[in-house]
Formats: C-alpha cells, sequence, structure tokens
C-alpha cells in the first residue's frame, strides 16, 4: 500500500487478540484494573472461539461459580464484556504485529492500524493434523480432527458417519466418543499411542467407561484404506520406541476416523514480533506478569500453554489482562528477572523467569509421564534454598498442576519433581 494511502494511526491502551474465554477475561482484566480504553479483537464473526461448539457442560465454575455449557459461558463473558463498556471488533483478522505494538488489522470496515500501550495475545491454538503424523495411505473423505467433526455435528447438525475409531486420547476425542455415540454413530475404539491416556480421567471415565468404548494403549493407525470414502484403517501395536510391531496389525472396518492427537499453539504473531518460545509449550517464555520477551505483550490461554480446562485459561486470562493494565498504568517492576527451569519427571515450568524479589508466584507445571508419589520442590540453583513444595499422590501429563513459589526470589530458580 502506498504510504500516502495508509490510514492514520489509533491509539488505545490495551489490544487483545483472539476472542475466546482467554482473551474475553483478558480484556476484562484490563478493564477492571483501570485500562481506560480496551480493544478485543477476534477474527470470527462472535466472541467465543471453542465454546461456541462445546455444547457440553463444565465449564464456568471459577468465574460464575456453577456448572454451564460452552454456548453458556461465552455468552456469560461476551455479556460481561459489553457491560463494561469495552470495545469489540469481529471479523477482523491482525495481519502483522512489532514489537513496537503496532498492529496491522484487516476489519470489515477496512484495513486499519493500531498503536497499543500494550498487547494481549490470546489466539488459541489448532489441531495436529493427518499430514503433521504422516499416516500412509490413500486420501479417502471421513477423516476429521475432532475440533473439526465437532464443528460439524454441534453446529451443523451433520451425520458424519456410521462407524467410528479415534486415534489419539486428547480430551477433544473423548468428548467426541461419547458424542458421537448420543448421535448413532458406533465409535469402535480409541487407539492411543503412548502407554498412557492424553485425556483427564474424568474424560476417560465420563466418555469411554460409561459407554463401553475401548481405549487401547500403546496401539496407533498405521494405514487407511479406502478410494473415494474410508472404509477401514490398520491398527498396530507400538513398541517402547512407538514404532509399529510387524504382525500386530489389525484391520478395523470403519468410514469415520478422528484424529485427537495434540495442539499447537497459534504463535505466527508472536513470530512475527519477534517473540521468543520455548520449545517444550510452544508458546512464548513469559515472566510472572505474563508479559513476554518484548516489551509491553502479553500472552495467556492455549497460545501461552496448552491448559487441561477451559477455566484454568480464562483464569490466566483475567491476571494477564490485569498485569497489561498496570504495564501500562507504569505499574510494573523494573527489577532484572531470573530464571525458572523444570527437572527431573517435570515437563516445563512455567513462567519460566521472575523478577528479583517477587514473592508468592504460582508457577504451573507439567510431568512428562505418570508418577505416583511425586514430591516437587523449588529450590535456589546457587544456595539450594527451598521456597516451595508439594506432594502429589499421583501427577499425570494431561493433569495441570501448579507450585507456590513463596519468595523473596533472589535467584535462578529449578522446580525438580521426584519419586
Amino acid at each position: 500500500m502506498n504510504a500516502g494511502m495508509l490510514p492514520a494511526v489509533e491509539k488505545r491502551d490495551v489490544v487483545v487478540i483472539g476472542g475466546g474465554p482467554a482473551g474475553m477475561t483478558a480484556a476484562l482484566g484490563a478493564k477492571r484494573a483501570g485500562a481506560a480504553d480496551v480493544l478485543l479483537v477476534e477474527r470470527d464473526r462472535n466472541l467465543g472461539g471453542i465454546l461456541n461448539q462445546c455444547v457440553h457442560d463444565g465449564f464456568g465454575l471459577f468465574l460464575y461459580k456453577k456448572s454451564i455449557s460452552g454456548p453458556e459461558f461465552a455468552e456469560r463473558l461476551a455479556e460481561d464484556v459489553e457491560r463494561e463498556g469495552i470495545a469489540v471488533q469481529t471479523g477482523a483478522m491482525v495481519l502483522d504485529l512489532g514489537p513496537d505494538r503496532l498492529l496491522r488489522l484487516n476489519a470489515p470496515d477496512g484495513y486499519r492500524l493500531i498503536r497499543a500501550g500494550a498487547v494481549v495475545l490470546a489466539m488459541g491454538c489448532r489441531e495436529r493434523t493427518r499430514d503433521m503424523i504422516e499416516i500412509p495411505g490413500m486420501r479417502p473423505a471421513g477423516v476429521l480432527t475432532a475440533g473439526s467433526a465437532q464443528a460439524l455435528v454441534n453446529l451443523q447438525n451433520i451425520r458424519i458417519g456410521r462407524e467410528a475409531v479415534i486415534l489419539g486420547s486428547g480430551d477433544i476425542g473423548l468428548i467426541m466418543a461419547r458424542r458421537l455415540t448420543f448421535e448413532g454413530i458406533k465409535v469402535k475404539g480409541v487407539f492411543e499411542i503412548m502407554p498412557w491416556p492424553g485425556g483427564l480421567e474424568r474424560n476417560i471415565r465420563q466418555c469411554l467407561k460409561d459407554f463401553g468404548i475401548p481405549l487401547e494403549l500403546s496401539r496407533t493407525v498405521v494405514e487407511i484404506r479406502g478410494r473415494e470414502r474410508l472404509s477401514a484403517v490398520v491398527t498396530a501395536r507400538v513398541d517402547e520406541r512407538l514404532m509399529p510391531v510387524a504382525g500386530t496389525e489389525e484391520i478395523v472396518p470403519c468410514d469415520t476416523l478422528l484424529l485427537s492427537v495434540g495442539l499447537i499453539p497459534e504463535n505466527e504473531l508472536a513470530k512475527r514480533a519477534g517473540i521468543a518460545l520455548s520449545p517444550l509449550t510452544g508458546g512464548a517464555v513469559v515472566d510472572e506478569t505474563f508479559m513476554t520477551g518484548v516489551e509491553g505483550i502479553f500472552s495467556c490461554g492455549n497460545v501461552l500453554h496448552i491448559h487441561d480446562i477451559a477455566d484454568w485459561a480464562a483464569a490466566e486470562g483475567l491476571a494477564a489482562g490485569r498485569r497489561a493494565a498496570e504495564y501500562v498504568l507504569g505499574l510494573r517492576s523494573l527489577a532484572e528477572t531470573v530464571r525458572v527451569s523444570a527437572a527431573g519427571y517435570l515437563r516445563y515450568a512455567l513462567p519460566q523467569a521472575v523478577h528479583r524479589g517477587a514473592r508468592d508466584v504460582t508457577v504451573h507445571f507439567r510431568v512428562a509421564r505418570p508418577v505416583r508419589g511425586l514430591k516437587v520442590e523449588a529450590r535456589g540453583v546457587e544456595t539450594g534454598r527451598r521456597c516451595g513444595g508439594r506432594r502429589l499422590a499421583r501427577a499425570i501429563p494431561s493433569e495441570m498442576q501448579t507450585i507456590l513459589l513463596k519468595g523473596p526470589i533472589e535467584e535462578d530458580i529449578e522446580v525438580g519433581g521426584h519419586d
């Protein structure tokens, strides 16, 4: 675009990108913390994100103290956003975000340039696809990600098949196993390559066991059959290296295969802004205020790390929005940061940095594999001083856990998980 044709640069105190549960609460958190001018940007036509297709209940316990469905949760949050006078731009795509917090926005009313005092990233995540896991075979109709199937069934009332197999035991896949059963579709099994389930135990119980749907661990789909429409999948047991074991193949006739094989944070904008990402979470490296390594840009929700339940993403959004407002108002620590790292059975710890002198910092973590009798301790790397600890009778990779660092934090911290 010719420089002379560029629109004037608008100014906003806080811009939140993404109108899902974390984004809406981030906008609420910023407004309630004193940011006068908050803009919430969503690329879809409606706020809510993934909540709009989650017709089951179990949402809203953190904010509204009651269990409601996903669409009801989205509606309540959207009503709060409107009630508190937060500006909302739906149907708009953020094309670019610079480290100077200049946003280039393609909106229904035209191209816009916005300079934000602070930006909160809350773009959520996307599903891993067949191409990413490289299943050989034909490319017939009937192979869908679990989230796509959920949208077709719940939002468009489409019957997606008659006999289904689900690859991966992530929570969306488990919930869809139950949903398909309600729709009269025979779910012939859930196959998980890992030796432990990928979803929450409550979903294993409520979505599979209660309906007699088998869950086969250490088994995966190795071939897709069918020309126009899926006719069968071939499954096989895997060894400790997750490689298929010859001679264990079984043919499972079906016309539908759902993939529930992992979620990836949507961080394309973060990369454009030059934000450092963690290879362990796929999200930004942040401090305890949820600020990334780029001044004034914050991150929360599934774009930061994949959450086990939406309520925690919403809680994180509320905190990140409040911190973004404090940044705009000049209420932030100027102290240097120290590092926080994970060790032992822990796969990651977040935040990865803490301001020197900070107290009562909540660190989120996940274990790399199921562990019984887990002892988690946080200690100073240099002095070995203990600054937090807890015991867990059992920890599993699908559940996010926390530990409180009491502080004051004065040195690099290692959060370790051991027997």
